[in-house]
This record gives structure tokens, C-alpha cells and sequence, in this order.
């Protein structure tokens, strides 16, 4: 039987991960669990296992412009360190990265083997540690890019807005940044059916299908869970300004699953759908 070994398990994704191997042999370990920096504690957390879903991150984005040597261990030096383990322990890695490696400026889904430009403090380090992986273990690493993660087992923005209807009358949502709202139980069970299928080793882009701004996922949230979504209402991004710059478009290509035989992950929409009816939206 497979042995797999998820970091980051406390997670949103890590959770999500863990009931999608359920039933199977998982060493689930929290950041409070194992420093992933650490390559003496790496090495023997990862010994006797076949994979290791790594989903831990620093993924305060506007945090890590102030503290990039922070964000630079975990999301850098900490996937170094998990491949370098798994290279001698023999087994597989998938490391989670992020649509922020793109500096967000294209107008067609970016596709896997695009150039990565960050804009970002965030992104620069998930982009080094995308290298860094497919550095030290090209043939037995998978770098799943996810984007606009929501699920049940964190904070996210689908359970913010539905907090903030509870308050406010309506709430004012950008639609000049375009992206894939992702169910975090869609990317684990992708992530899952990437394993066991043997897919080749590369870049996967692990988003829903579809697109829509922020405003878009905001009014489809509001419908799902029973809200008026003419209570969102239309700004721009001049009107949040953030320390961390966001990409405009960060839509990403899904070819990568078609070329390993794989069909992609459904829309954006069916997905949020199923995600309200799991109760995922309770804020």
C-alpha cells in the first residue's frame, strides 16, 4: 500500500487532502508538527513513506513583502529540503505552489510551461521554490499551482463575504483581478488522482475551470448560500490598497492534465454548487 506523508496537514488544504486519502496509509503532520526547514527532522518524517504532499506555506501575501526571508524559508528553503528527502527516501513529492509566480499581465490562460515573473515578495519565493523542486528531483515531482483556494477547514474569502452579508447591506468587490475560484476538496482529490495515476513528473495547474473577477465569485456566492447578489456591488482595486501587489488575470491553462491523460477539474461554478451544498460556505 501506498504510505503518504501530507505537511501543512492543518491547513484548508491539508484537511481537504487528508479526507480525500481516507482510508489509505497517511502520516498527516502540522506545521506545529514539522518545521519543513529542518532537513534532519525532514529526512526522518519523510523516511518510509512513498509521497509527500507538501501544502505547507507562508501564504500571508501582504505579510511577506515586509518579511521576505520569512516567507523565503517556508516557501523556498522548506521545499528544497522535503525534495532533497524524498530523493533519498525514494519517493515522490508534490509541492502546492501558486498562480502569484505570474506577474498576472497576460490576456490567455497561462500555460504550464510559461516563464514565471513574480511582482511580488510572495511570489518570488513560490517561484523559488518551484526551482528548487524541480532542481533536486526533476524526475519524481509533481508542482501543483493552485489560486483562490476555498474550503471548509480555514479562512478564506467565500466564508468572509458571507460573514460580512450578516453586517453589512451590501459589500463592494473588484472586478479587475480575474482568476479561478478553487475548492480546496476539488485540488485534493485532483492531487490524489495525479498520484495514483503515475502521471508524468512536471508542472500541473490544480484550479478549477472557467474564470470570473471577484466580483463574479462574490454574487455567485451570494446566491449559493441564499443572498440577494445585488447586494454586491462593482469597485476596483484602486480602492484596496494592499503592501503586496495582485496579479489582474490569473487564469491558468489546464493542458498539463489532458497530456497525462487526465481530465481537468470542473468549473469554478459546479464546483461552488457542491461545495455550498457540503456546507463549505458557513462562515
Amino acid at each position: 500500500m501506498t504510505r503518504f506523508l501530507i505537511t501543512g496537514a492543518a491547513g484548508m488544504l491539508g484537511q481537504d487532502l487528508q479526507q480525500a486519502l481516507a482510508g489509505r496509509e497517511v502520516t498527516a503532520l502540522s506545521r506545529a508538527d514539522l518545521d519543513i526547514t529542518d532537513p534532519d527532522a525532514v529526512a526522518a518524517a519523510v523516511a518510509g513513506h512513498d509521497v509527500v504532499l507538501n501544502a505547507a506555506a507562508y501564504t500571508k501575501v501582504d505579510d511577506a513583502e515586509s518579511h521576505e526571508s520569512d516567507a523565503h524559508a517556508v516557501n523556498a528553503r522548506g521545499p528544497e529540503v522535503l525534495a532533497t528527502a524524498a530523493v533519498a527516501a525514494g519517493a515522490r513529492l508534490v509541492h502546492v505552489s501558486t498562480d502569484y509566480v505570474f506577474d498576472g499581465s497576460g490576456t490567455t490562460p497561462y500555460a504550464e510551461d510559461e516563464p514565471t515573473d513574480p511582482i511580488g515578495a510572495y511570489g518570488r519565493t513560490k517561484a523559488a521554490g518551484e526551482h528548487a523542486v524541480r532542481s533536486v528531483a526533476p524526475d519524481s515531482s509533481y508542482v501543483v499551482r493552485a489560486a483562490w483556494l476555498y474550503g471548509a477547514g480555514g479562512p478564506n474569502f467565500a466564508k468572509t463575504m458571507v460573514r460580512l452579508a450578516a453586517t453589512h447591506d451590501t459589500v463592494s468587490v473588484v472586478t479587475d483581478q480575474v482568476g479561478q475560484p478553487t475548492w480546496t476538496g476539488d485540488l485534493a482529490r485532483q492531487i490524489v488522482a495525479l498520484v495514483d495515476a503515475d502521471a508524468p513528473a512536471g508542472i500541473y495547474h490544480g484550479t478549477n475551470a472557467g474564470q470570473g473577477s471577484w466580483y463574479d465569485f462574490t454574487r455567485a456566492i451570494f446566491a449559493e448560500v441564499g443572498l440577494d447578489p445585488e447586494r454586491v456591488l462593482e469597485t476596483d482595486s484602486s480602492a484596496f490598497v494592499r503592501p503586496a501587489p495582485r496579479p489582474a488575470y490569473s487564469v491558468l491553462g489546464h493542458d498539463g492534465w489532458s497530456r497525462a491523460g487526465l481530465a481537468p477539474m470542473r468549473d469554478w461554478r459546479d464546483a461552488l454548487h457542491a461545495a455550498a451544498e457540503a456546507g463549505v460556505l458557513t462562515a
